[in-house]
């Protein structure tokens, strides 16, 4: 008898007890695979929020591994350039190879080591959705994984929240709901403790679909603009947490380009070469000039030449208005493994650049944000209202992204070249909707599910030139960004 026919030996001669948990769930999984589409269809609502906010936390194109994966019609629906699923029911996969004959899928238990041995991978994306309430031992199955990991994999897994057991109970005695088999229903902190026994860090955790049915409109707008407001999104329907293999350990050698933003700043570009410290496989520098009155382009020529021997330095010229459109130029033309921003009027010391590199070369992050707020600084560094408007727009960020910030507002930050252009390449999900640059990278970084830290800097006053940011005016502007960054980032 074959695989596919023994429904007893999903893993490839390993035979299930007739009575175990798992057996049940296999003889559910086979008898209700016929009527899957058709409970899809009536519950459209549910899984089309759900599809929908996958597709937000999985860029198109990308490898993916689906654990779990049914009939396949969530991992068609994320439009992979590579797309595996494997799953406990023979039923379940047959209609998946029928449906989808562009992707690939396994018959297997994903608990039974073997199964995921013979898959290839790393997978950019690992998706588990709706798996993890009936796995016997989630510990094991997440160690599993790591074989499957690289330093840059997600691993994506949604269930149910315990808070909304009855309910589903009760709807699914009323006919109203798939039937499921015996479930597992976590709480987030139990769960939590599991991903940290398993080698995984958490890097978000979100809440989807307060109301899930449309209701003429009215569920839609709930899900989309109260369901994820802080205090409420704990009470949603659904869990999804995106978490990363601490086994998977990035390169160590990585070359380094130092971008300097520069307008205005003539009489700091020399002290920042003098100042630059040696670090990184290779160093370039990168001044991008934003069209200055005092000469500043001719001073970043002038240093280019008289420390050509000591340094790799490049000069351009930006050709838009704002830090943002010198950033994402300077950025598209450097050559370093990992790219840094340094602001030229060197308040943030180019000595604590080392931190950056160190933290992203020994994977504590993918990007890095400079923290000025943490430590004591220097007199007149930072205005009163400025530090208040800090504080404000560092709470708030922290709820759009899922990532503690302190503060938003520093211009120093680091990520790879890689992850650089991933943000890049997905920018159109956003727009060119900010001067500052910063926001561009934090947002991007965000949707591209980084793990982001900060790291503490002493912030010095300026000693030359005067600031290019204007208070009331450029608050305004971050006041917008925060509602378009809820519109974006939570409001889908």
């Amino acid at each position: 008898m074959s695989k596919a026919e023994n429904l007893n030996a999903p893993s490839g001669g390993e035979m299930l007890a007739p009575n175990s948990r798992k057996a049940q769930i296999l003889e559910h999984a086979n008898r209700i695979a016929a009527e899957r589409g058709q409970w899809i269809e009536r519950n459209k609502a549910y899984y089309e929020d759900d599809r929908r906010f996958m597709r937000f936390l999985v860029p198109k194109g990308s490898r993916i591994l689906d654990l779990g994966c049914g009939t396949g019609e969530l991992l068609a629906s994320l439009e992979p350039s590579h797309g595996v699923g494997v799953d406990l029911s023979p039923n379940m996969i047959a209609l998946a190879r029928k449906d989808h004959p562009g992707l690939t899928f396994h018959v297997g238990d994903i608990e039974t080591p073997g199964v995921l041995s013979g898959i290839e991978g790393p997978f950019d994306y690992i998706v588990l959705s709706d798996t993890i309430g009936m796995l016997d031992d989630i510990e094991n199955a997440l160690g599993l994984l790591h074989r499957l990991c690289g330093p840059s994999t997600r691993v994506i897994i949604a269930y149910y929240s315990r808070l909304w057991e009855p309910i589903l109970t009760l709807v699914e005695k009323l006919g109203l709901r798939m039937p499921q088999p015996p479930l597992n229903y976590l709480v987030n902190n139990d769960f939590l403790n599991i991903i940290d026994l398993a080698d995984f860090e958490p890097i978000k955790v979100e809440h989807r679909q307060l109301v899930p049915r449309r209701l003429f409109g009215i569920g839609t707008f709930i899900n989309r603009f109260i369901a994820p407001m802080p205090g409420i999104r704990r009470l949603c329907l659904r869990n999804y947490f995106v978490v990363r293999s601490l086994k998977a350990k990035p390169r160590t050698d990585l070359s380094v380009s130092v971008i300097i933003p520069c307008r205005n700043e003539r009489g700091n570009i020399e002290t920042a070469i003098k100042r630059m410290p040696a670090f990184g496989r290779t160093q370039e520098i990168v001044y991008i000039e934003g069209n200055s009155s005092d000469g500043t382009y001719e001073e970043c020529l002038r240093v280019k030449d008289a420390y050509a021997g000591k340094h790799d330095i490049k000069v351009l010229r930006q050709d838009g208005k704002g830090k943002g459109d010198a950033v994402r130029k300077a950025c598209a033309n450097a050559s370093g493994d990992i790219l840094m921003i340094l602001d030229a009027d060197l308040t943030m010391p180019p000595e604590a650049l080392p931190k950056f590199y160190n933290a992203i070369t020994t994977g504590k992050a993918e990007m890095i944000n400079g923290s000025r707020l943490v430590y004591p600084m220097e007199d007149e560094a930072m205005r009163p209202l400025n530090f208040i408007a800090n504080r404000f727009f560092a709470r708030v960020f922290s709820y759009l992204v899922n990532q503690r910030f302190t503060d938003t507002l520093c211009g120093t930050k680091a990520l790879t070249k890689k992850h650089y252009d991933a943000i890049a390449r997905d920018r159109v999900y956003f727009g060119d909707f900010d001067p500052f640059g910063d926001f561009d990278l934090i947002f991007g970084a965000a949707k591209q599910n980084l793990k982001i830290i900060e790291v503490p800097i002493h912030y010095a006053a300026r000693t030359y030139g005067e600031t290019n940011i204007s208070r009331f005016r450029d608050g305004l502007t971050l006041l917008r960004m925060v509602v378009f960054a809820f519109i974006k980032l939570k409001a889908l």
